[in-house]
């Protein structure tokens, strides 16, 4: 007789790893298996957020997964240099890791391939099937003709330095940079006295990025800022979609009934990329549902995924005034004056919880790019299913 699961969880990235991790915590007597194809969970990543993103209650439970804590942080563009203050967090995957070998021990299985996936069965690649009350897919974004996208496509390299590098916050921007094809910043974390991880980013228009030249982008903005690099520690990349519109009926209708979790469930925020937030949430929504059955939880989770994708909306308009209004190039002048406003706006803005007057204050005055073609990117605003 083959074993029953009350939940398996496929995909141990960060989303379905929060729902494993807060299970633990809250039903640890609920019979869950989180399954990875790879050799670790977690994969190769470093998931930030600011501290306002959360509540106090999501942030007690979160911080024995934190790495390391900044207070404030800086941004930097041709025209502005600018401190904000606000406690930034990370959370590296290795760490990550190690709690969920920790909380699943035998319950999480890794070099699992899976062939399939279904609301209450999964088929492992070696034919073994497995068999649930849910199934939860959490494998990433799949693909989908019915989202418009961005991209944010990044390469970051964690390096320790032959000397201390003087950075008390994290450079979250430094559009100072050459543009190229699109807007391009490099993001620095400094992760102790004498180590740092650098990451070249581009927001761009498809999802590809030339490694050795971000290498190189990396080694050549070290020894500007004067940094002296000796060990290369690990290396990142990663490619984050950034939704311009899409049809939201359409992309859930493609799911047909699987319950899912993170990029899969379009959990992510639109402009920033940031998915820890929303994962957070829904691990906290999942672990109150659970025991049920898969239907019940499929339909609860399209829920909160669509009261995401409203709540949005407005930042799509914004990545269509990013992305289609003026040249790739001077994409940097939209963010540079978007850094001038309010540091409270600012904040509400990771946060995804902007009022009506932060709307009104960032779409007022002169935009930064031509005004026919930000015009054109504003209106084209009717989206699908933009009711439901």
């Amino acid at each position: 007789m083959r074993a029953q699961y009350d939940v398996i969880l496929v995909g141990a990235g960060l989303a379905n790893g929060l729902i494993a991790l807060r299970l633990r915590q809250l039903q640890p007597q609920l019979k869950c298996l989180l399954l990875e194809s790879d050799a670790h969970p977690a994969g190769n990543h470093t998931w930030s957020f600011h501290h306002s993103d959360l509540s106090a209650e999501q942030l007690s439970w979160l911080q024995p997964l934190i790495t390391v804590r900044w207070s404030g942080y800086q941004v930097r563009f041709p025209a502005l240099r600018r401190n904000l203050d606000g406690d930034y967090c990370s959370i590296a995957s290795g760490d990550f890791a190690r709690h969920l070998y920790a909380a699943m021990g035998d319950d999480l299985w890794t070099n699992a391939a899976v062939q399939q996936v279904k609301p209450t069965q999964v088929t492992l690649a070696d034919g073994r099937e497995l068999d649930a009350q849910v199934v939860i897919d959490g494998r990433g974004l799949q693909p989908t003709p019915h989202l418009q996208l961005g991209y944010q496509v990044f390469l970051g390299q964690e390096w320790q330095l032959a000397q201390p590098h003087g950075l008390q916050q994290p450079i979250l921007m430094d559009a100072t940079v050459d543009q190229q094809a699109g807007y391009r910043f490099v993001y620095t974390l400094p992760l102790s006295a004498d180590r740092l991880l650098i990451e070249d980013t581009h927001y761009v228009n498809q999802p590809a990025l030339a490694e050795n030249t971000a290498r190189q982008h990396i080694a050549d903005y070290a020894k500007q800022q004067g940094w002296r690099l000796s060990t290369l520690l690990r290396e990142e990349h990663g490619i984050l979609p950034i939704t311009l519109s899409g049809d939201i009926d359409r992309f859930w209708q493609q799911q047909r009934g699987q319950a899912c979790s993170g990029l899969r469930a379009g959990l992510f925020h639109a402009t920033t990329g940031y998915s820890l937030p929303s994962a957070v949430a829904l691990a906290e929504l999942v672990a109150s549902l659970l025991p049920t059955d898969a239907s019940t939880l499929s339909q609860h989770i399209e829920r909160f995924a669509r009261q995401q994708w409203r709540a949005q909306r407005f930042f799509r308009l914004l990545n269509r005034m990013l992305f289609l209004a003026g040249k790739p190039q001077q994409r940097w002048r939209v963010m540079q004056r978007f850094y001038r406003l309010d540091a409270g706006l600012i904040s509400r803005f990771y946060a995804g919880q902007l009022r009506m007057r932060d709307k009104a204050r960032i779409l007022c005055g002169k935009p930064p790019v031509p005004i026919g073609e930000a015009l054109s990117a504003l209106l084209n605003s009717v989206e699908p299913g933009k009711k439901k």
